[in-house]
């Protein structure tokens, strides 16, 4: 038998265990191989759980980190780009390290020093941050108006088509209506049928040239809103990237970054230690 004191590396002048609080297994001043093997396998089962649990737990808040991220760069319009190729550079985890390092140990001094502790300035949207998104607005409320205009340009042209069309029509009426009664008028109301067929004629080709007319101006005002709306997609388009620019610049933006270096250093940490504790098949 071994004693339970050397097994856990504690002397006969360590400070006594109160044995009221402790499991009455425990009590006992010698244990077995077999039993001491038990207890370890146990707290291995315990440690192993915890890590686990901590691992979980550091992803899902990375995942909410993450979340965050991606809702104030939707809010805003930005593009991400992420480069995979930063999580391996050894002086950036060195540096995530010594800033693990200095938080640790200024958590450990008095509270006083949280009071004198420089914070991160708030994301807020004032300055140019809030110019360029009122132009974004702006260029939006324009590009709509762009699009009802140019919609409302189409409909006309098209009822313009469909005018001339129907006047087309009811002249090849009147054309074949005094074919099939040429027969059976007289030859003075022949004349007069010719004479308003004439003038129907002339009539027709005045509305007709008036509609051609409009129409070409209908065309100019399509091409000129087509134009203007490319122009104004094209000012939108700057506009998110030098937003998308002035974000990735901020210390906010910078701060989360080096934040989630130093969760994905800690979760290849936990998860060397852990491979020392698991069993080999």
């Amino acid at each position: 038998p071994l004693a339970w004191g050397a097994v856990l590396g504690f002397s006969r002048s360590s400070r006594p265990l109160n044995p009221a609080r402790l499991p009455p297994w425990l009590v006992e001043e010698t244990f077995t191989i077999d039993e001491v093997s038990e207890v370890l396998n146990g707290l291995q089962a315990v440690v192993h759980g915890e890590v686990e649990s901590e691992l979980i737990n550091t992803a899902y808040t990375n995942v909410l980190l993450l979340r965050q991220l991606f809702s104030q760069a939707e809010k805003w319009y930005l593009k991400l780009q992420t480069d995979i190729s930063e999580l391996e550079n050894r002086e950036l985890l060195e540096q995530v390290a010594e800033f693990e390092k200095a938080e640790f140990i200024s958590s450990n001094k008095k509270p006083i020093i949280d009071n004198i502790r420089p914070k991160l300035a708030p994301l807020n949207e004032g300055g140019a941050a809030e110019l360029l998104n009122k132009e974004i607005l702006r260029l939006q409320e324009e590009n709509e108006k762009l699009k009802s205009r140019l919609k409302a340009t189409e409909t006309q042209a098209t009822n313009a088509l469909d005018e001339k069309s129907k006047l087309e029509k009811a002249l090849q009426d009147l054309q074949l209506d005094q074919g099939n009664q040429k027969d059976f008028v007289k030859a003075q109301d022949l004349s007069d049928l010719e004479n308003t067929v004439a003038a129907l004629k002339s009539e027709f080709q005045k509305t007709l040239n008036d509609q051609t007319e409009n129409q070409k101006s209908l065309e100019e005002n399509l091409a000129t809103a087509k134009h203007d709306l490319l122009r104004v997609q094209e000012q939108l388009s700057m506009a998110e990237k030098e937003l998308e620019k002035k974000f990735q610049q901020t210390a906010a933006y910078r701060n989360m970054k080096e934040i989630l270096t130093k969760k994905n250093d800690q979760i290849k940490d936990l998860r060397k230690r852990l491979a020392k504790y698991e069993p080999e098949d």
